[in-house]
């Protein structure tokens, strides 16, 4: 991501271009407030609450979803620019307290907590929750106060910047990549029950460090749980139920799984693009044809890609034994005697060219399916799959060529916006639940918001017949 003229404030809202397709519009929603003035790396929506969390230089600030402004704010916990945030999944007595975790260019990693009584309401609802990080307390000036974050924990072990974490679904798990070219697996052993009063603290330990990437690791990402064990699962017993991908300068993306030893192995390289590939999505929406989530990279190279993974079918045949991690695919061989543990993954489709210069960033909707992109071009663009008719089903390839991958998609552009965030680059975008007062179905009703290197973090309401 080349470095921006200086910022400069933000001005209005970018117009939206006319779509190449007349069902969809895209059209800017007032921008968050207030503007951040300085490169702005990521937003992450929290997956249940109206939070957005933001971040950029030494910190990161949390916006109310329903609102458009700030929040909170977590601020000196790092010595240098955060580059990614994830929210932490509940886990026992954690369900009681709002958590974050930040990458940074330091080469760690921080744990924080919100400090606000998340149940001085008895029911810690949504509305609750934007409101509890309002200015309600005045300092000794006859200011504001704002409520805090806490840094709890800090997490060491990188030896360069940390590009990107992840949670795994159950949050049992914390995945960091790094320039240095590794991928770190973290395990939360912390108490799950702990005190009533959930103040329990945080202790993670390394379980795992993958050094198999040839260059900077730019992105993980975990496979969501819920799908994981969709047909293909059934009979990959010998591995658990957390899958990760990782994606790399090196030009390639890694599949890794724990097998029966307890070992985190690589068990598929993914290859074809002809750049850095910037980041990947799992498939949140679960298949007509009940197979295991596909995998979408985007790289330097301009192009966006589907990857599935290649189903023996005999690995779902009834019969095999639940949980026996000596049986599925290898003929009930022991497992110091099978055959090395690899998966075969196809490229089963390419996303219609848009942009010109790198994909940055890609999101795909669990709820319609739809994918949303961005990048260096400053073009953000919608794309659906379309449904094949009978006649290209059976012309697809799903033979040798395309293994058991199933027949290739292929997609559509619904609409484009040109300089969305005017001359400067767009560095995320993500679909985000709308809670705010212009939202038909709150709570349910998706936007898209982008992070650029003006500093403005700016939503998108898009709108399809």
């Amino acid at each position: 991501m080349s470095t921006p003229p200086p910022p400069a404030p933000a001005g209005p809202a970018a117009a939206a271009s006319q779509p190449s397709n007349p069902t969809i519009t895209i059209t800017p929603l007032p921008p968050f407030q207030p503007d951040l003035y300085q490169r702005a790396w990521s937003s992450t929506p929290h997956p249940t609450l109206p939070l957005l969390a933001t971040a950029h230089a030494k910190s990161v600030t949390v916006f109310s979803l329903a609102t458009f402004t700030k929040h909170s704010a977590l601020t000196g916990g790092h010595a240098r620019s955060v580059r990614t945030a994830a929210w932490q999944p509940p886990r026992g007595t954690q369900s009681k307290r709002l958590g974050l975790v930040t990458g940074s260019f330091d080469a760690t990693a921080g744990l924080w907590s919100f400090d606000g009584d998340k149940d001085r309401d008895g029911n810690g609802g949504l509305e609750r929750e934007v409101r509890m990080g309002d200015r309600d307390t005045e300092d000794g000036d006859g200011g504001e106060e704002e409520r805090e974050w806490e840094f709890n924990l800090v997490l060491e072990g990188h030896e360069n910047e940390v590009k990107s974490l992840a949670f795994s679904p159950g949050g049992q798990y914390l995945a960091t990549s790094s320039r240095d070219k590794s991928v770190w697996i973290w395990e939360d052993v912390s108490n799950p029950t702990g005190d009533n009063d959930g103040e329990d603290d945080d202790e993670w330990e390394t379980v795992a460090v993958l050094s198999e990437h040839d260059g900077d690791v730019k992105a993980v990402a975990w496979c969501p749980t819920h799908l994981a064990n969709a047909r293909a699962g059934v009979g990959r017993k010998h591995y658990s139920v957390e899958v990760l991908a990782s994606a790399s300068y090196d030009d390639t993306v890694r599949i890794w799984r724990e097998d029966a030893d307890g070992e985190w192995v690589c068990v598929a390289v993914l290859e074809g693009h002809g750049g850095t590939v910037w980041g990947l999505q799992w498939e949140g929406k679960e298949r007509d044809d009940g197979r295991f989530p596909r995998l979408m990279t985007f790289s330097a190279d301009g192009t966006i890609k589907v990857w599935t993974l290649r189903v023996d079918e005999e690995e779902t045949e009834e019969g095999q034994q639940e949980g026996d991690p000596f049986r599925s695919g290898f003929g009930g061989m022991p497992n110091t005697m099978r055959r090395s543990l690899r998966e075969e993954w196809d490229c089963t489709a390419v996303l219609p060219k848009v942009h010109t210069r790198d994909v940055y960033s890609v999101s795909w909707s669990a709820d319609t399916g739809l994918v949303a992109s961005t990048g260096s071009d400053g073009v953000v663009a919608v794309y659906a799959e379309k449904e094949s008719a009978p006649e290209d089903v059976s012309m697809a390839s799903s033979g040798a060529e395309n293994g058991g991958a199933g027949p290739k998609s292929t997609w559509k552009v619904l609409g484009t916006v040109s300089h969305a965030h005017g001359p400067y680059e767009v560095n995320h975008i993500t679909w985000c639940k709308r809670f705010d007062p212009g939202a038909e179905r709150k709570g349910k009703e998706e936007m898209l918001v982008t992070t650029g290197d003006d500093g403005v973090v700016r939503p998108w309401q898009v709108r399809i017949a």
